[in-house]
Parts: C-alpha cells; sequence; structure tokens
C-alpha cells in the first residue's frame, strides 16, 4: 500500500470451502504499536519485539515493519437494511483501493442470504480500484436478508489463498444474521485459527433490533485489529481511511509455535515490544489463535 503503479494481472481462483494445511504452523502476528500520545510507532527494529505463546517465548522467524504488500478482501452487507449506506460503502471502498500499492491483491464478497464474489467468476483478486468499483456497482441491490456468518467463513477462505502473507478482511454491516447456515461460534473459531486480521465496521441503524455489534468487536479483537461504529453515513469514508492508515503502520511478523501439538485447543499470545527512547508503549494484537487450523496457501 504505497506509491500506485500499473495494476498487477488479476489472478484466477473460485472460492471453496476453508482447507487446512499439514506440517508446521506458521502462526502470523499483526501488531499496532504506539506511543503515550497516541501515535503510531513505525521504525521499531525486529529485536524490540518479543513473542509468547502460553507465557512461552517464541523465535521469530519473520518480520516486516515495512508497507509491505497485503491481501485484502471486503465482506459487504448487501441485503435490505443497507440500502442508505450502499454508495458511501463503494465510494469508500474505492477511495481504500485507489491508495493501495499495485502488488495489494483486493476482492470482495457482497452478502444478504447469499454470498458472492463481486469480481467475475474468472477473477480472484485485482489491484485494479476501477475494476473492484464496476464489480461492487454492478453487484450491490441492498435487498433480502443477512447471512453474514457464511460470508465471514467464505472471506476467510478466500482470503488465505492470497500471494501476500499480510492478510486483511473489512467487514462492512451491523453484524445481525437471519440467514446463515454457519453457527457463530463456528465463525469465531475460524477467525481465531485464521492469519488475517478482520476490521470491522458497524454500520448500525438504532432503530433495527437485529444488529450485533458485539459480535463485531469480538472479531476484531481476536485478530488483532479494530472495530468502528460511525455515527454518521458522511463518516463513513474517513473510517475506511483510517483503516487504510491502520493497516499501513503495523508490524507483521510469524512464528512456528514450539508446541508441535495440532489439537485445536486455543493459545494465548502476548506480544511484548520495548524501546528504551520512548518509554512506555500501547500494543495491539491478536490475544490467541487456535492451534491446528491456520488455513495457508498450498
Amino acid at each position: 500500500m504505497c506509491a500506485q503503479q500499473a495494476p498487477r494481472a488479476v489472478q484466477s481462483l473460485e472460492l471453496q470451502p476453508p482447507t487446512f494445511t499439514s506440517g508446521a504452523e506458521l502462526v502470523v502476528v499483526h501488531v499496532t504499536v504506539k506511543d503515550r500520545t497516541g501515535a503510531y510507532v513505525t521504525s521499531l527494529p525486529r529485536e524490540a519485539f518479543q513473542v509468547f505463546e502460553d507465557g512461552n517465548p517464541q523465535r521469530i522467524n519473520f518480520f516486516t515493519g515495512e508497507d509491505s504488500p497485503i491481501t485484502v478482501g471486503f465482506l459487504l452487507d448487501n441485503s435490505g437494511s443497507m440500502r442508505e449506506s450502499r454508495k458511501r460503502v463503494i465510494a469508500a471502498v474505492t477511495a481504500f483501493a485507489a491508495s493501495s500499492d499495485s502488488q495489494d491483491e483486493m476482492f470482495a464478497l457482497a452478502f444478504n442470504e447469499h454470498v458472492r464474489t463481486t469480481l467475475p467468476p474468472s477473477i480472484a483478486f485485482t489491484s485494479s480500484a476501477n475494476v473492484l468499483r464496476a464489480s461492487l456497482v454492478s453487484a450491490m441491490s441492498t435487498v433480502g436478508l443477512t447471512a453474514m456468518h457464511d460470508a465471514i467463513s467464505n472471506g476467510l477462505s478466500h482470503v488465505a489463498r492470497g500471494n501476500n502473507p499480510r492478510r486483511v478482511l473489512v467487514v462492512v454491516g451491523d453484524g445481525g444474521d437471519n440467514a446463515s447456515t454457519t453457527p457463530v461460534e463456528q465463525v469465531v473459531r475460524q477467525a481465531q485459527a485464521s492469519n488475517a486480521a478482520i476490521y470491522t465496521v458497524g454500520i448500525i441503524d438504532p432503530l433495527e433490533r437485529q444488529g450485533n455489534p458485539q459480535l463485531l468487536k469480538r472479531l476484531a479483537q481476536a485478530t488483532g485489529a479494530a472495530s468502528f461504529f460511525p455515527r454518521r453515513l458522511e463518516d463513513v469514508n474517513g473510517v475506511f481511511r483510517q483503516i487504510a492508515h491502520d493497516v499501513r503502520n503495523s508490524y507483521t511478523l510469524s512464528y512456528v509455535s514450539s508446541n508441535p501439538a495440532r489439537d485445536g485447543q486455543y493459545r494465548k499470545i502476548r506480544v511484548a515490544v520495548t524501546d528504551r527512547a520512548r518509554g512506555a508503549l500501547s500494543v495491539r494484537t491478536r490475544d490467541g489463535y487456535r492451534a491446528g487450523g491456520i488455513w495457508q496457501k498450498d
């Protein structure tokens, strides 16, 4: 997500159910560091970071603090409750895409009672903001019920097949669900087993009772991302700019767990960051992961 270059050729890939790999499990951790004033701290070396799993130190085998390419998916509520926000959400996604790097991979899923990719069937990812916008305008009809759980499950599967180690989902909706076949706890477990950071944007009508802002907060916290609840539709574009800024100013590191068991158990993660010159630092990252189910590119 840096200087704009010519868009990269798109890649063909159809949505499939989540798959699980064998062998060593690579745990990816996205880390955001701020100083006591709330400003991003972006120049720290690898040596400043320590990772602990269930209290045990882990060896970091990949680290980047640079604005490296990402694979990002936008999961957009396309049900009738989002009719008023349609144009602003499309504009916000387009602006996010336009600021991206030419090596970024992007896709979008629109969901009402059905979940479908907005891109043509032959295209899995695109680096073109224009292509992405055209697909959204064509696909977003804002009618029907809401299958958010199914959409997140499909989105996690899709983003895992990207080529970039930094993977992000941006979920837009009210958190409610009245049409999914995927149970909510399964979605949470999949998020915990994924290497993607899930940012959530809650567009919630105060007169509607089916929204679930707590789920949106839970998914973001579980993956080390953040949740946003704009008070006005006019604020949606600013929220997307904030998400893009957060992604560009985060660190990504990974490790192979010293615990070889792939038992599906939840393991707690703690990241300690030390910088004597800056003093106390605030660290945001995922609070853990579910072993034995990290989705990776085959």
